[in-house]
């Protein structure tokens, strides 16, 4: 599972389809999730990419789309929003 920053983000994104979980370290809910991200990524090796983006980190990745709470997930295909989870 890569962890993106904003630098990375647009060509992580680019194509294909990926997973990106919009988490801060400090959010209970997002450890949660933790366990069944790591889950999704090894069982869909080579199928997706799964990736996460920490909001504290890259705030204007997380303001890009809109991200207000977390855990979120987008779901990317070929570089557009195909879905999100809240």
């Amino acid at each position: 599972m890569k962890i993106l920053n904003s630098n990375e983000f647009d060509n992580a994104i680019a194509s294909g389809i990926v997973l990106v979980d919009f988490y801060a370290d400090w959010c209970g809910p997002c450890k949660m999730m933790l366990p069944i991200v790591e889950e999704i990524s090894e069982e869909f090796a080579g199928k997706i990419t799964v990736a996460k983006v920490d909001v504290d980190g890259s705030p204007s990745t997380a303001a890009k789309f809109g991200i207000r709470n977390i855990p979120t997930i987008l779901f990317f295909k070929d570089g557009k929003v195909a879905d999100k989870q809240v």
